[in-house]
């Protein structure tokens, strides 16, 4: 197909962007040494696979060792063919009300593309299979083994507003929503509404919890209910929420749109009973004996985990709680190493068995692998986030003694250690219900600091380095890579580019989900924790647009009408915040002083009411606030009846051939007929003609039209006596009679 045929002049007609050359994509493509010639079959392959779907291509050399390979769509014709075909599937798939219309350049007059659609669409053409009209690449499998990297270039220009623009505001505004929506996607933008969204609910819990700490201080039953009673506000007002934008967005119901998995492995076919069409099949239960596995994969970050949180635990309440030695201050840190070494190390490997049992599972869609890959890591994160804080709520503070045979242990070891005779220097083991708050005031002000900096600031710093060293060793080879002297900065940015991080909103996600759930679940211990994240989201509304647009690449614009598998998290964590705050109100709030009693003052049975009265209450808020919320009507909502009533409209009109708004025209009406002498003889003479009426016929024939029946019925009502409730007279026939 010819490079240069026919593309659209104007970037607000076909989302292209001037400032990348009219590159919709760039391939990079690796040439092993040892494997030259299987790698440039690979190439012809690729490019034809390209070109057969009408992509345009350009290659130019990347490295000593790799290639780059420019993309784009061909012709205005083909993009415009390929937006009418997404826009009709959407259609057939509920997510658009109304068929587009068959004169493409009238719908792209009306709706134009925006360069999140036209990236969108151009990388469906690239990797959806051949049997759909794709051309079938899969990054780094199979006979794609060596496409390396698939990815979009940055729009600068808009890049460098956007981050100029947000830099002197202080939160997003709609017009900046819809700016990043037509660059970025649905699935990104979605994430920074939501991001919005709960930066704006934390204004009240940072309120009650700054009035808590001065008036009611720690542990305070009052905290718990208002941060329970927000949470479930929060939780519903977001489903609704992300219901109303996919609606506005056009996006509604486009996940059931499933994007085939290119790694799924059937075993075999059958016809669909309802398109007739043959379907690939996995066995369900094939698939759920693989799912069992999920079971002792729990149990095992729960041991694995577990066991490494109850050892760094027990030692660092030894070092600070019991052992009063020399060098106390520099051996508190060893219970820190261990987990920063450790957890990593652990959390590395169960990641790698939680894709490898979801590979196993073998789903045979993106959207579906991603949910189960993404529930397995919410366990993994719950395990490595939470359980320092709720080993000291279920553990600690109720059954404090427990820990003594842990404790011995320690000591013995540190005295053998030591090599000395002399006993330890220590103290008496008594529970202190103030370690919750210090643990919380860790996870909530130095893990942000240490979060932002590995974020943001560890991957730029990276980056910085690699471009120099690179740059260095560029010169000092004797096989430099030589541009077009007018492509050099171009060539440099997309280099620039191939080298950055790929970025996923899913870590975005995790990081926001697991801050709310230590705010539900343990902030009760410190009520300054939701200020501290409302400062700490308002950084991060912004590190994170400045991630997206300098530190990773660009994302391909996917769309979604949710925040996925992320809302039952929500609703989960809100739920276990009730159970886990009032087991800490019950089990700290009598020693405010900080001086625990012995562990005789523990009740199973009062706990056990705490938990109840507040949980009995958050489930009675939770309808309470979906019930009003139901009866309130959102903007997208009544978009959505708009359109359905407009298309049912338009249908009427089409089948019925008029206007359905004018009335239409019935006898019995105030449009039929005025009654004459002459149309009541007429009359007569058909019912003569007929021969005897039926008396349904004789029933209807005494009024005729609205007026009439209006002028009997006032006669009658006329001739009613309404003093004493007797008629007047005998009721008089109708004049027609």
């Amino acid at each position: 197909m010819d490079k240069s045929s026919d593309t659209m002049a104007s970037p607000k007609n076909d989302g292209s962007v001037d400032d990348n050359n009219g590159v919709d994509y760039v391939v990079h493509y690796k040439i092993p040494a040892k494997e030259k010639a299987e790698a440039e079959a690979g190439y012809v392959e690729l490019i034809r696979a390209l070109t057969t779907v009408g992509l345009a291509s350009e290659v130019r050399r990347a490295s000593k060792d790799s290639l780059y390979v420019f993309v784009k769509i061909a012709s205005s014709d083909l993009l415009q063919k390929q937006i009418y075909r997404a826009r009709l599937q959407d259609w057939l798939h509920g997510v658009r009300s109304a068929s587009p219309n068959h004169d493409v350049a009238k719908t792209l007059e009306s709706e134009p593309v925006t360069e999140a659609e036209r990236l969108r669409l151009v990388y469906l053409m690239m990797i959806k299979p051949e049997n759909e009209g794709g051309a079938g690449l899969t990054e780094n499998a199979g006979k794609w083994k060596y496409v390396d990297a698939i990815f979009p270039l940055q729009n600068r220009a808009f890049n460098k507003e956007w981050i100029s623009n947000w830099s002197g505001k202080w939160l997003l505004e709609e017009s900046e929503i819809h700016d990043i929506r037509e660059k970025f996607g649905e699935n990104i933008t979605m994430y920074f509404v939501f991001l919005r969204s709960y930066l704006r609910f934390l204004v009240v819990p940072s309120a009650i919890g700054f009035s808590a700490w001065l008036c009611l201080g720690q542990f305070s039953m009052i905290y718990t209910v208002a941060t329970c009673l927000w949470s479930v506000i929060f939780f519903e007002y977001w489903k609704k929420k992300e219901l109303d934008l996919a609606v506005q967005w056009g996006v509604r119901r486009v996940s059931e749109i499933q994007q085939p998995r290119p790694q799924f492995q059937w075993d075999y076919e059958q016809e669909d009973p309802v398109t007739g069409e043959a379907v690939r099949v996995y066995p369900p239960m094939k698939r759920l004996q693989t799912q069992i596995l999920q079971v002792p994969f729990a149990l095992a970050c729960i041991i694995a985990l577990g066991s490494l949180s109850l050892t760094a635990i027990s030692l660092e309440i030894f070092i600070n709680e019991v052992y009063n030695g020399p060098g106390k201050q520099y051996l508190a840190f060893v219970p820190t190493v261990i987990l920063v070494v450790c957890t990593p190390i652990m959390s590395t490997g169960l990641m790698a068995a939680a894709k490898a049992l979801t590979d196993r599972e073998n789903y045979a869609t993106v959207d579906a692998y991603r949910a189960a890959l993404i529930q397995k890591q919410f366990v993994l994160n719950f395990m490595t986030s939470y359980m320092p804080l709720l080993f000291t709520t279920f553990v600690y503070l109720p059954f404090g003694h427990v820990l003594i045979p842990a404790l011995d242990f320690w000591r013995r070891t540190a005295q053998t250690i030591t090599f000395s005779k002399a006993p330890l220097a220590t103290r008496e083991f008594q529970i202190n219900p103030q370690r919750i708050s210090a643990q919380m005031f860790y996870f909530t002000v130095t893990a942000q600091i240490v979060n932002f900096a590995t974020e943001l600031v560890v991957p730029y710093v990276k980056q910085r380095a690699l471009a120099k060293a690179k740059e260095i060793q560029a010169k000092r080879s004797e096989e430099n890579v030589h541009d077009n002297p007018e492509e050099t900065e171009f060539m440099k940015r997309v280099r620039s580019e191939y080298e950055m991080d790929v970025y996923d909103v899913t870590e975005d996600y995790r990081e926001m989900v697991m801050q709310f759930g230590y705010l539900n679940l343990f902030s009760v211990a410190w009520p300054l924790a939701p200020c501290c994240f409302l400062v700490n989201n308002w950084v991060e509304l912004r590190s994170d647009a400045l991630k997206i647009a300098m530190s990773c690449r660009r994302p391909v614009p996917w769309r979604a009408d949710s925040i996925g598998p992320w809302l039952q998290t929500l609703g989960v964590l809100s739920w276990l915040g009730s159970v886990t705050s009032s087991a800490i109100v019950f089990l700290c709030s009598r020693d405010r002083d900080g001086e625990r009693g012995a562990a005789s003052n523990f009740t199973g049975w009062g706990l056990l009411l705490s938990i109840l009265l507040v949980e009995h209450f958050y489930f009675l808020a939770q309808i309470i606030v979906r019930t009003v919320l139901d009866k309130l009507e959102s903007p997208g909502l009544q978009k959505e009846r708009k359109e359905r009533f407009q298309m049912k409209r338009r249908m009427l009109q089409d089948h019925l051939g008029q206007d359905v708004a004018d009335k239409a025209a019935a006898p019995g009406i105030e449009t039929s007929e005025k009654i004459t002498r002459a149309s009541l003889e007429e009359e007569a003479r058909l019912t003569s003609i007929r021969g005897r009426s039926s008396p349904a016929e004789i029933f209807w024939q005494h009024q005729q039209g609205m007026q009439e029946t209006i002028d009997v019925g006032r006669m009658f009502i006329t001739q009613m006596d309404t003093k004493n409730g007797k008629q007047a007279g005998a009721a008089q026939p109708s004049p027609r009679a």
